[in-house]
């Protein structure tokens, strides 16, 4: 069983930068493989980036490839997502996600991942 609980989330304003952190519970984050998701207001929720349990490889969705940075860090339990030049739609909340088996071409689907922080609210105003 793994706890995720995110934190970071605020409000921004456009082209601005934000980073929003994940931390896990239990021993064995390191063989965990760990996602972004984010859900905006009547929208489904979508990938944003997923990093394996090495760290590498990353994979990130086009709407923020060049912009979001996953990275962790396996001695804190935490995985990072740095966003920077925000977007007015990248306003959601944002969850993370773990799976320990998890092939590249499931990657951005959320129903492959087992575990669910609540989520972290992200406002970029325009």
């Amino acid at each position: 069983q793994v706890q995720l609980v995110e934190s970071g989330g605020g409000l921004v304003q456009a082209g601005g930068s934000l980073r929003v952190s994940c931390t896990a519970s239990g021993r064995t984050f390191s063989t965990y493989n760990m996602g972004w998701f984010r859900q905006a207001p009547g929208k489904e929720r979508e990938f944003v980036a997923t990093c394996a349990w090495t760290g590498y490889p990353t994979y990130y969705s086009d709407s923020v490839k060049g912009r979001f940075t996953i990275s962790r860090d396996n001695a804190k339990n935490t995985v990072y997502l740095q966003m920077n030049s925000l977007k007015p739609e990248d306003t959601a909340v944002y969850y993370c996600a773990a799976v320990r088996r998890l092939s590249e071409d499931m990657v951005r689907v959320p129903n492959r991942y087992d575990y669910w922080g609540q989520g972290t609210q992200v406002t970029v105003s325009s």
